[in-house]
C-alpha cells in the first residue's frame, strides 16, 4: 500500500547520540546571538524565526524534525504509525502517548490536557494564532487519560505531523496560560515572556528586542542534559558584528543567519577563531506583493485589510511586470554566491515537491514595459508611469540587512527603468518580525506595497505552509494582526485545493496538488515573487561540540546536545 509506506517514511525513532559529557551544567555558559532579537517567547505570537527559534530551547511538542527531515519522538514515547496502531486504518485519527515522569520546569506533571490546551488557544475565535496553519483539518482533540491524546480530523489525513510537531507548534503549560485564551493572548506578558517548558533550558530574564537569559531546566528529562548551565541569548546588532563575535573574536559561540556577502563571510571565517555551517532546506527570499490598500489616509479598520484592495497592484499584469523585470541570478551572485539558488518557487524543497517553474529566471525588462503599457500605465514627463492621474509609485520595506539593503538598491533600480517609483523603507528586524500588534512597522500589518523577507517550514512536507495562503489566515484588526496570509491573497479555488492537498494520501498526487499551489502563488497570480533559494549559514565557535546544522525545524534544535570541547 503506497500510504502506507509514505507514513511509515515520514516518521523516525533514533534517537541522538550520547553527548560528550555526563553531568547537567558542568561547561557553564553558551553565548549564542541572534542579530535580530527575539520579542516573544510565544511562537503562537509571531512567526518571526528569531522568536520560533529561541522559544525552541524552552517549549517542545510532541515531536520534532532531525537534520534529516524525520519525525523524531520529543515528548513522546513514539512516534504514532499505522504499524504500531497510533494512525487509524481510515487516516482521519492519530494518537499520541506522551512519556511517563514528564514534568514542566516547575516540577508540575505533563499531560494530555496541555496538548488539549495549546489547540484550544491556537484555535480561538476571539484569538490570533501566528501558528494555525498547523492545526489545519482538526475536528476534536480527545484526552482519554493523562498520557494519551488523541487527535480526529474532519477529513483523511495523510501527514498528521503538524499539531504538536516541531518548534512552530510547540505544547504550551495549561496551567501558566489559563487565561490568556482568545484576546488576552496579546495582554500576558509574563507567559508569554516567560513561559514554563520541557526543554533543556528555562527563561531566567527576558528583555524584548534584547537579551534572553536562561538557565538548565532542573526538571529536563535527560539528568545529563544539557551540559551547560546558563546561556545567554543576545539579540540586536546585524548580521556582520554577529559573524565577527564567532569568527573573529570569540566573544560568541554561536551565531544565526548570518546574512552576509560570500565574500565577507570567506574572510571572518580565515580568522580560524571558528566555522560557518551551511546546508538548503526551504527559506526563499522573496517579494510579498500587497493585494490591499496601506495608505495612511485610511482609517486603522480598512488600512490593508481586504475592505480596500490595492490600486495599483490588484492588476496582475503589474505584479508580473515588478517581476518580470528582476535580475534574479545577479542577486544570487551578489548576495549569496554559492549559498543561494535563482528560484521562482515558493516551495523549492523537496525535490519531489519543487516545481519546474523557471519562467521568471531571465530578466525581460521590454517585457515588463510592455506589460505595463499593457495595463495602461504611460510614462510621464518624469519618467514615472502614471493612469487615470495615478503614479506608478511603491514602497517598498524590508528588514535592516546588508544584503537586502543591496537588493533594495538594485531592485529599485530596475523598476525605474521601467517606469516604476520606489521609496525604500528599511526596519530593525526586531521590530519587523516581532509580531507586536501595537506596532505599525511588522510585516503581518503590512503597511507599504511590496516587502521582502525569507522564512521556511518545519519538517519536508509543504502542506502546512502552503495552507498559510488561504483566506481565513488573513492578518488583521479583528485577530490582533496574526496570520501568515500577509498580503492578503484570497482565492476560493486555492481554499479548495489546499483541502484537497490535506486528505490526499498518495505521495505523487500530493506532489503534483504541492506544485499546483505553488504556482498560483507564484507563476499564475505572482502575488509571491520568490528571488532567491538561501542556503542556511550559521557560525559557530571552534570549542562549541555537538552543533548539527538543521534546516527542517529549529536551527538550534539539539541544543541539549551541545557542550564546550576542552583542549
Amino acid at each position: 500500500m503506497k500510504l502506507r509506506t509514505i507514513l511509515l517514511g515520514a516518521a523516525a525513532t533514533a534517537v541522538m547520540a550520547p553527548a560528550a559529557f555526563a553531568e547537567r551544567g558542568a561547561d557553564g555558559q553558551v553565548n549564542i546571538i541572534y542579530w535580530q532579537a527575539p520579542s516573544t517567547m510565544n511562537p503562537y505570537l509571531s512567526s518571526g524565526t528569531k522568536d520560533v527559534e529561541a522559544a525552541s530551547l524552552v517549549l517542545e511538542g510532541l515531536a520534532g524534525f532531525n537534520e534529516k527531515g524525520e519525525v523524531i519522538p520529543k515528548l513522546a514515547a513514539e512516534i504514532p504509525s499505522l504499524e504500531n496502531g497510533g494512525i487509524s486504518e481510515d487516516l482521519k485519527t492519530v494518537t499520541w502517548k506522551i512519556q511517563e515522569g514528564l514534568t514542566w520546569s516547575d516540577g508540575t506533571p505533563v499531560t494530555s490536557a496541555d496538548a488539549k490546551f495549546t489547540a484550544d488557544y491556537c484555535l480561538h475565535p476571539e484569538g490570533g494564532c501566528a501558528q494555525a496553519a498547523r492545526y489545519e483539518g482538526i475536528a476534536s482533540i480527545d484526552t482519554p487519560d493523562d498520557l494519551t491524546v488523541v487527535i480526529n480530523f474532519t477529513e483523511a489525513r495523510p501527514n498528521p505531523f503538524t499539531a504538536f510537531t516541531g518548534a512552530q507548534s510547540p505544547i504550551l503549560q495549561a496551567a501558566q496560560f489559563a487565561d490568556c485564551l482568545g484576546a488576552a493572548a496579546s495582554t500576558c506578558t509574563d507567559q508569554n515572556f516567560n513561559p514554563i517548558g520541557t526543554g533543556p533550558f528555562r527563561v531566567t530574564e527576558f528583555r524584548t528586542n534584547d537579551v534572553v537569559s536562561l538557565e538548565a531546566n532542573p526538571e529536563y528529562r535527560d539528568p545529563a542534559k544539557p551540559a551547560f548551565a546558563t546561556v545567554n541569548l543576545k539579540g540586536g546588532g546585524d548580521a556582520a558584528a554577529a559573524g565577527r563575535s564567532v569568527l573573529e573574536t570569540g566573544e560568541y559561540d554561536y551565531a544565526w543567519n548570518l546574512q552576509l556577502a560570500p565574500d565577507v563571510l570567506a574572510g571572518m571565517e580565515a580568522a580560524g577563531q571558528g566555522q560557518l555551517v551551511t546546508g538548503f532546506g526551504t527559506l526563499v527570499e522573496r517579494i510579498e506583493m500587497n493585494m490591499t490598500n496601506p495608505s495612511a489616509d485610511l482609517g486603522a479598520d480598512v488600512r490593508s485589510t481586504v475592505a480596500e484592495p490595492h490600486p495599483i497592484l490588484s492588476d496582475e499584469r503589474v505584479r508580473r511586470a515588478l517581476s518580470m523585470a528582476i535580475d534574479r541570478t545577479l542577486l544570487t551572485e551578489i548576495g549569496y554566491g554559492t549559498a543561494g539558488r535563482p528560484t521562482c518557487n515558493l516551495v523549492p524543497a523537496p525535490e519531489m515537491f519543487a516545481s519546474d517553474n523557471t519562467d521568471c529566471i531571465e530578466q525581460d525588462v521590454e517585457g515588463a514595459k510592455a506589460l505595463l503599457g499593457e495595463a495602461g500605465w504611460t510614462v510621464g514627463g518624469d519618467g514615472i508611469r502614471e493612469k487615470d492621474g495615478m503614479k506608478l509609485s511603491l514602497l517598498y520595506q524590508t528588514s535592516v540587512n546588508a544584503v537586502r539593503q543591496d537588493f533594495q538598491a538594485l531592485i529599485k533600480q530596475w523598476w525605474s527603468e521601467i517606469g516604476v517609483e520606489t521609496e525604500l523603507k528599511t526596519i530593525d528586524g526586531s521590530v519587523f518580525f516581532g509580531g507586536d500588534a501595537g506596532s505599525p512597522d511588522t510585516f503581518q500589518k503590512f503597511y507599504a506595497d511590496v516587502e521582502m523577507y525569507a522564512n521556511n517550514f518545519d519538517g519536508t512536507d509543504p502542506e502546512p505552509y502552503l495552507a498559510q495562503y488561504t483566506c481565513e489566515k488573513i492578518p488583521g484588526p479583528d485577530n490582533q494582526w496574526q496570520g501568515e496570509n500577509v498580503n492578503r491573497f484570497c482565492d476560493e479555488a486555492y481554499d479548495a485545493k489546499v483541502v484537497e492537498l490535506g486528505k490526499t494520501g498518495e505521495i505523487e498526487a500530493r506532489a503534483t496538488l504541492a506544485k499546483e499551489l505553488n504556482d498560483m502563488l507564484t507563476k499564475e497570480s505572482m502575488v509571491v515573487v520568490p528571488l532567491v533559494d538561501r542556503g542556511r549559514v550559521s557560525a559557530h565557535s571552534n570549542t562549541l561540540g555537538g552543533v548539527v546544522l538543521n534546516t527542517w525545524d529549529s536551527e538550534i534544535w539539539n541544543a541539549a546536545d551541545w557542550y564546550r570541547i576542552k583542549e
